[in-house]
């Protein structure tokens, strides 16, 4: 695999240019081609010459979309093929005050979450920071957006893979995609969940990306997140609240908990006032979602009326919580969901294939 060159700061590509013993102006050129989502044999303000080395050198097109499915409420989803032809997933979302796209950070996950089609065949790799970004290029000119007028205005690195598990390249990735003179999407318009890698959420705290930090809790004690989010055999809940509490005193920006709202798991009124006690008082925020069911996990959401009930509980506890509107549930919108049936029914065709090989 060639290198990514939208891996590369501008500041890199200055001296990527210079290196090559092309004048600095030239970076500037290159750099808006590829903010603008065009690969690099399709740029036309660079000679033929620089064109043809930098394809030596770097892939033409590291993210292109595969397939696209549309929800019957508008949502997007997008199968992307990488330049190795991995597969990773991201969603666009449209709401009242912009365009939200969910991006990948790995192919694969290795933190296996028993709710979470993303890892269902492991941890393939990492993505680097520009695989992460060209997600964002591609839609973004896809949907008629620029540099200076972008489609894409909110971003979540809720996709396939834990962003922290990653963590240079996503950090790179958001010093790339929040700098000035860039895409520039302010950190404010962009969140990251973690299921909780402890010493990486006191990292991130330290780099001055006061992004929204939110974490993936779904249970309210130790025993019952364990049943569903291995990770919490490493880092228990009190650990992951104390980091919460060194983010907001570092940034001052209020943290987040996601709960997915498990039937038989977390509903009932005993894990209400558990998660109502955990969490009353702190600069938090709590993001109930009803489950989009996985078929290999075995896990079911509940109704609408039940998770308006939960949300009933916590908000008369004084928590400040909300229902996540569902969406893309027609076309499989959780993380994972549709790399996964892609591959199941790839695997399929070539079993059928050594089957029946002459096609009888």
């Amino acid at each position: 695999m060639k290198e990514i060159l939208q891996d590369l700061s501008f500041a890199q590509l200055q001296e990527l240019m210079l290196s090559m013993g092309e004048q600095k102006f030239r970076a500037v050129q290159l750099y808006r081609g590829l903010l603008r989502g065009a690969r690099i044999s399709e740029l036309s303000d660079i000679s033929k010459s620089l064109k043809e080395r930098l394809l030596d050198r770097f892939e033409d097109e590291p993210v292109k979309v595969r397939e696209v499915f549309t929800s019957s409420d508008g949502t997007e989803k997008y199968l992307f093929e990488l330049s190795d032809g991995n597969l990773i997933e991201g969603v666009l979302m449209s709401y009242k005050y912009g365009k939200t796209q969910c991006v990948s950070t790995q192919v694969g996950c290795r933190m296996n979450c028993a709710f979470c089609a993303s890892g269902l065949n492991g941890l393939i790799r990492n993505l680097t920071s520009g695989e992460i970004l060209s997600q964002i290029l591609v839609i973004n000119a896809r949907h008629g957006g620029t540099i200076e007028k972008r489609a894409v205005t909110n971003v979540v690195l809720m996709g396939s893979g834990e962003p922290l598990d990653n963590y240079e390249n996503t950090v790179q990735f958001l010093k790339n995609v929040t700098a000035e003179g860039g895409i520039c999407i302010s950190a404010r318009n962009i969140s990251l969940s973690t299921c909780g890698i402890v010493p990486k959420m006191y990292d991130l705290a330290e780099e001055g990306i006061p992004l929204n930090l939110t974490v993936s809790l779904h249970a309210a004690d130790d025993a019952a997140r364990a049943r569903i989010m291995p990770v919490a055999k490493a880092y228990s809940i009190a650990e992951i609240l104390k980091a919460c509490e060194n983010y907001f005193d570092k940034t001052g920006r209020r943290y987040i908990f996601e709960y997915s709202l498990i039937e038989g798991e977390n509903t009932g009124k005993e894990q209400a006032d558990k998660l109502i006690s955990l969490l009353k008082g702190r600069p938090c925020h709590v993001n109930l979602i009803r489950l989009n069911a996985v078929k290999e996990k075995k896990l079911r959401g509940i109704s609408e009326k039940e998770a308006y009930r939960f949300l009933g509980m916590l908000e008369k506890g004084g928590l400040s919580a909300t229902l996540r509107r569902q969406i893309g549930a027609d076309i499989g919108g959780a993380c994972g969901q549709l790399r996964a049936g892609y591959l199941a029914q790839t695997q399929g065709q070539e079993k059928e294939k050594e089957a029946n090989p002459q096609g009888q």
